[in-house]
């Protein structure tokens, strides 16, 4: 049986309110949301609530991070969210976050979400201009003045999770970065586009972005760029944390509106049905989905012969699962491997040039 599930990604809303050219759920392979029901019922809740409470006893598990998600979460109303909550934490330890575009995010939802505990991340691409060019309206009109709004209610209160904002390399790198500062994210989250062999990404250096980002980020240091972070901790010997870098198996899991079990919703740029494994919450356990052959496949990835052979493959570990995809099959490099080369090389000889200029390094 693979790696215990300790984060639960639940689609609280099938559908959203954006409509960003950039959304992997709604615009590339997979577009199985359209036969799913709007938002996720009282009941399935309850059965992801028997379930979490069921896999933290069987594995013993000390907390389980459940993840509001869609979609858009909060179209499914706070009150709904709030429920959720109740009946999810009186089930299990558990510590709950929501990612959201920020649109509907006022001031008495964020008063709602911090008596609540739920952490929440802000998905904002940069400046105005940066923003909406993918982040627009149904009727086309841009969403950044109402998300950095929301976002300002956000500051410095206990429950702001950070920003994600997805790269495009239209956009200068440190004018992008520098543009999030003033919002005092926790940490920031980098984003590649969504794409893969088959669905190839915009042409460009996205080496040449990143390590500029990471250049203004390691000598400022104003917030936390976990990508960056996490580049470094595998880097000095410590283990992963997040798909996409270092080899530790993901022990994320996703529940769709309808109750289906899935893997990563990022496989939606590789194929429809690419993350469904069969299962629906209420007959399958999550102990079932480990068993399951997509599941299995995600956790214990095999890397291709490029990979094997790569000086970096600790720190890489391959890149994210879904971006490997080519043709049918991940028994590939990632589609950024140039890129993640480019960018971890580059971490890892600055880091090494600081650390043998420290005093007493050994030379």
């Amino acid at each position: 049986m693979g790696r215990p599930f300790r984060q639960v990604i639940l689609k609280m809303h099938a559908r959203c309110d954006l409509a960003c050219d950039h959304c992997y759920v709604y615009t590339m392979r997979d577009q199985r949301w359209r036969q799913r029901d709007r938002t996720m019922s009282p009941e399935i809740v309850r059965q992801v609530a028997l379930r979490i409470e069921e896999h933290v006893r069987a594995h013993g598990l000390s907390e389980v991070e459940v993840v509001f998600h869609g979609g858009e979460p909060l179209l499914a109303g706070v009150a709904r969210l709030a429920e959720a909550v109740q009946v999810i934490g009186a089930a299990a330890p558990v510590r709950f976050a929501m990612q959201t575009n920020g649109v509907l995010l006022d001031a008495s939802t964020v008063d709602v979400l911090a008596d609540l505990g739920v952490r929440v991340g802000v998905s904002l691409d940069g400046d105005k201009e940066a923003h909406d060019r993918h982040r627009r309206r149904p009727d086309g009109s841009g969403s950044y003045d109402a998300v950095a709004a929301a976002v300002r209610l956000l500051a410095g209160r206990s429950i702001y999770g950070g920003l994600l904002c997805t790269i495009d390399l239209a956009n200068d790198p440190v004018r992008t970065y520098e543009a999030l500062l003033p919002f005092a994210p926790p940490a920031v989250d980098f984003l590649l586009p969504n794409a893969n062999w088959s669905s190839p990404p915009p042409a460009g250096s996205y080496a040449d972005w990143l390590t500029a980002v990471f250049d203004r980020w390691y000598e400022g240091g104003e917030t936390q760029v976990r990508g960056f972070a996490e580049i470094i901790n595998v880097l000095l010997g410590g283990r992963s944390s997040v798909e996409g870098h270092g080899t530790s198996a993901p022990a994320t899991v996703v529940i769709e509106t309808d109750g289906a079990i899935e893997v990563s919703d990022m496989l939606a740029s590789a194929f429809e049905g690419a993350a469904a494994t069969g299962l629906v919450i209420g007959s399958s356990s999550f102990d079932d989905a480990l068993r399951a052959p997509g599941v299995i496949a995600h956790q214990n990835t095999r890397l291709s012969a490029t990979c094997e052979a790569c000086d970096l493959r600790e720190v890489c570990g391959g890149g994210v699962y879904a971006h490997r995809y080519r043709a049918g099959s991940f028994l590939n490099p990632s589609v950024y491997c140039a890129d993640l080369y480019a960018l971890i090389s580059h971490v890892r000889d600055r880091l090494t040039r600081d650390v043998a200029a420290l005093p007493g390094a050994v030379r």
